[in-house]
């Protein structure tokens, strides 16, 4: 398992020059840490430097902007552009108030997703504690921008419906489908990721650099749309809990 070592290596390395700082610091916080050189799991250590990857990519492409685009700002804005699209065609111009957010995660899922195709590298993507994590976001996200859009009492009459005698059936319902979003999320991305990059290990490990190809070329494909899925809920999750504020104007 090539990669997995490389993987491994990385963030044995990324230990040996935090871990101990971060240990002390954990224990000036009562948290006593056995082993400094093991503190950071991949996952974080990965989604760390996903982080610092596209700080890195948009901030390079989003200096000197002009009235002109060039090459590479033509590209910053065919990205954005496309995500706030997606925002304005689900839930109508005033969704573009939103793109910070949506477009930061979606951004985030998707350089993760192809992550793991770099040599000595994994995608956190690939880890169910970081895919929980993106969920939540949009999860409690959502919430909190409809109760913002129509105020806490209003938005928590949604959950039992108009009819008051249904309230008592259509309650836990409308509880347990709202809960499922994040499981449906997380899931659904671990699990298409977690089998890409396994399948690419193993076949690496039997026939290395010809073989793994056609399958990293299908990864990149299915890694953008597991980031685009990701995204379009998350557009009709937020439709869904502010489209009565948006309909009133």
């Amino acid at each position: 398992m090539e990669e997995l070592e490389h993987s491994l290596f990385i963030v044995d390395l990324f230990n040996k020059v935090f871990g101990k700082p971060l240990a002390a610091l954990l224990t000036l916080a009562g948290i006593q840490v056995k082993n400094p050189e093991h503190l950071v799991p991949d996952y974080i250590v990965m989604s760390l430097i996903v982080v610092l990857l596209l700080i890195l990519f948009f901030g390079v492409l989003s200096r000197k902007l002009s009235v002109i685009p060039t090459k590479r700002q033509t590209f910053l804005e065919l990205v954005i552009g496309a995500i706030e699209g997606l925002l304005v065609d689900t839930i109508g111009e005033g969704g573009r108030r939103y793109l910070p957010v949506v477009a930061s995660v979606g951004l985030f899922i998707l350089t993760a997703n192809l992550l793991g195709l770099v040599p000595g590298l994994m995608s956190p993507t690939s880890k169910l504690n970081v895919t929980i994590g993106c969920a939540l976001v949009v999860f409690f996200y959502y919430h909190w921008q409809g109760m913002k859009a129509q105020g806490v009492l209003k938005y928590l009459k949604h959950f039992t419906g108009p009819i008051p005698l249904l309230a008592p059936l259509l309650l836990p319902i409308e509880i347990i489908s709202h809960f499922s979003r994040p499981v449906s999320l997380s899931i659904r991305l671990f699990g298409n990721i977690f089998a890409e990059e396994l399948l690419i290990v193993v076949i690496a490990s039997i026939i290395p650099f010809v073989l793994p190809l056609p399958f990293m070329a299908v990864a990149i494909f299915t890694g953008a749309i597991q980031a685009f899925v990701f995204v379009l809920l998350s557009c009709i999750y937020l439709a869904g809990a502010v489209t009565h504020e948006e309909e009133q104007h």
